[in-house]
């Protein structure tokens, strides 16, 4: 009979009863503490789950002992067909090739999900803009998806590799001791006291990793000064719904994002003292004001104007009867109730992402503007990039913790990671791109001093 199972803990009552089962989950705790185990992943959100059920479904990690430490209890989804979350991903083609190799992608189908087929990106200053989509629109751009179904479809796929990974729920790690060497093992020490050993311990615990910390390594981080919007819309026509829009604005972008045939998902940057003013505005008010800064032409710059009237003047006499035309964004008629919300903007990135037994992903080691849906699907890249480098290590005979192989996680997602970050950098406000973008280049030249292993072998 397995002993590894999923562990709950609960708020415990003064009574008898509580006792005796506060006993028996130590008990049970202190048989985890006795295994070493290969790897334990500190963080059950997004990044960390798909991680847990990559490395659970690879056939030459299958003989690995996986632990994943989860603070939050298991709560049951029970999806509305009439409520939306307003918090929300677009995932991109890689990603859904990740969760299609652990079979959750089709988990996330039987939920529900809206293909984005096309894409069209503008301005405020000027009619100039951008319409991204392959031939006849046949084939998906992105696709979005709410992050209960993800977090829920993860969860499912975890749940059938319950022989390869254990769970444990509703425990902090209090402490993390690290080694300096490839000798020595990791110590995850809980909160009751009871402490782990691992060959390998991941990071997946968030911005303000606890991992990343004990690491010692620098942080390049500040915040945007600025807020994300989130809220469920709906159109004053239903229409197909396969396009997603993104308009720039002076305070930042604003986007609509396709939920289903009469609802789009918002995600609107705006500053701080803008962000109080629409959380505290009545419904009527909040949709006139974002259907202005959708359809309004007052912004638009006169000389900007001309030299994109001369440049549609110069195609059309090279391509006779060349004529572009303006797809119309979608109007709001209502914002769903309570569906209005804001989360803070910032950006982050750790100079290092590994050292001796340590690897972080996702949002521990990278924090980026939410641009497109890029920072999710950067986790998810970390995902199946350290999944191949463990799977390297085995296959060469090698420790699972090997440290060269690491380092390949390391090189390789930086190059990823970091010019995803140059573009979002374009998201800070007008009037602090000057000093954010030299203290930008100025870290950046830092990081590329203290980690040479971002140029090597180009």
């Amino acid at each position: 009979m397995n002993i590894f199972r999923t562990f709950k803990f609960f708020p415990l009552k003064s009574n008898v009863h509580s006792t005796r089962y506060l006993r028996t989950l130590t008990e049970d705790v202190e048989k985890l503490s006795k295994t070493t185990w290969d790897v334990i992943i500190s963080g059950g959100g997004m990044v960390g789950c798909a991680l847990a059920a990559s490395i659970g479904s690879s056939p030459l990690l299958s003989e690995k002992k996986i632990l994943l430490l989860e603070t939050s209890p298991k709560t049951e989804y029970k999806p509305d067909p009439n409520k939306y979350s307003n918090r929300v991903c677009a995932l991109n083609k890689n990603t859904k090739e990740l969760f299609d190799s652990f079979d959750a992608w089709d988990k996330i189908c039987n939920i529900r999900m809206k293909e984005i087929r096309k894409m069209v990106v503008w301005e405020a200053c000027s009619d100039a803009r951008i319409s991204i989509n392959y031939d006849n629109m046949q084939d998906e751009i992105a696709y979005i998806v709410e992050n209960d179904v993800i977090l829920n479809a993860l969860w499912k796929t975890i749940d059938t590799l319950s022989d390869k990974v254990h769970v444990l729920r509703g425990i902090k790690a209090a402490n993390y001791s690290l080694p300096s060497n490839e000798t020595d093992l990791v110590t995850v020490d809980l909160q009751n006291g009871i402490p782990l050993t691992t060959k390998l311990l991941i990071g997946a615990d968030g911005v303000n990793s606890l991992v990343r910390n004990k690491m010692n390594i620098k942080y390049i981080n500040w915040n945007y000064n600025q807020k994300g919007i989130v809220a469920t819309l709906k159109l004053s026509e239903p229409t197909e719904n396969i396009v997603a829009w993104q308009r720039f604005l002076p305070t930042g972008p604003v986007a609509l994002l396709p939920l289903r045939d009469d609802l789009c998902s918002l995600v609107w940057t705006v500053s701080l003292p803008m962000c109080d003013k629409f959380l505290q505005m009545a419904d009527e008010q909040f949709v006139d004001s974002l259907n202005t800064a959708l359809w309004d032409e007052e912004s638009k710059i006169s000389v900007v104007e001309s030299a994109i009237q001369n440049l549609k003047n110069a195609i059309s006499s090279i391509t006779p009867g060349y004529e572009s035309v303006r797809q119309l964004p979608p109007s709001i008629l209502s914002v769903e109730p309570n569906s209005r919300a804001a989360f803070p903007l910032g950006l982050g990135h750790a100079t290092e992402y590994v050292a001796p037994r340590v690897a972080l992903i996702g949002d521990s080691a990278h924090r980026v503007h939410p641009l497109a849906g890029q920072g999710v699907n950067l986790g998810f890249g970390d995902v199946k990039c350290l999944t191949e480098c463990l799977e390297k290590s085995v296959y060469d005979g090698e420790c699972i913790g090997n440290l060269k192989n690491l380092l390949e996680y390391e090189t390789k997602r930086q190059r990823h990671v970091i010019p995803a970050m140059c573009d979002c950098i374009r998201c800070l406000p007008t009037n602090e791109k000057h000093n954010d973008r030299s203290s930008f280049c100025i870290n950046m030249f830092d990081f590329c001093y203290i980690n040479s292993s971002f140029f090597s072998n180009l």
